[in-house]
């Protein structure tokens, strides 16, 4: 089934970070609906990305909402800042042995958008339970941690049975991916069910970052 209004975060992980400003300026004036920010502890995942320092420097650049995906050992220490610099959606681990229901229910007390992420390989029953209550679910399509890898094709079927109990429970939940997202396989993930795609490499490294936006936007349509 195809989803309409498709939505793209570029990925600020695959930016200059040497002309940050003008990478950000780009995605203003384009038709991106938010700006996608992956942080790292080098603990959770075997790197390290920025901190609260650069992304309260974004908050002030980007004209876009922003996409905060933890990819740390204890997103709730991460959360009152992120609070005070006005991100709008925050995605924590469901690998981690932590009580989700709870940090769920402090982000939205904060009126920030709560979402949950699954790695390749983590079963989607994982997150069964939680999806009456939490907006929004990102699908990795690659392993985390680190940006240009290559789009994982199992991954469709995962985006299919996923949309498939959403609908089917009546949910108000969106579909994220992340991980290899480009032209050649955008529409593949729309059609399977996705709302929200999150691609780095295949927007900041274009000739024509807006023009990419332009185009998997169109997909949805």
């Amino acid at each position: 089934m195809v989803k309409k209004q498709v939505k793209v975060a570029p990925s600020l992980l695959s930016a200059n970070f040497l002309d940050l400003r003008k990478e950000i300026e780009l995605i203003n004036i384009s038709q991106a609906d938010y700006l996608h920010i992956d942080v790292m502890d080098g603990h959770f995942v075997p790197n390290i990305s920025i901190g609260f320092p650069l992304i309260e420097q974004v908050a002030t650049i980007s004209k876009k909402p922003l996409d905060v995906h933890l990819m740390v050992e204890k997103p709730e220490q991460y959360f009152n800042r992120l609070f005070e610099i006005g991100v709008e959606m925050i995605s924590v681990h469901v690998e981690q042995n932590i009580h989700h229901h709870s940090l769920i229910q402090q982000l939205q007390k904060n009126n920030v958008k709560a979402g949950l992420v699954l790695n390749p390989f983590t079963p989607l029953e994982l997150v069964y339970d939680n999806l009456p209550y939490i907006d929004f679910i990102l699908l990795m399509s690659v392993n985390p941690g680190f940006g240009g890898q290559e789009f994982l094709p199992f991954t469709i079927k995962k985006i299919k049975k996923l949309s498939d109990f959403i609908e089917k429970e009546k949910l108000n939940c969106q579909i994220e991916i992340d991980g290899g997202i480009n032209l050649e396989n955008a529409k593949e993930v729309i059609d399977a069910g996705v709302d929200i795609i999150v691609a780095g490499t295949s927007i900041f490294k274009a000739y024509n970052p807006i023009e990419v936006i332009n185009e998997m936007k169109k997909m949805g349509n």
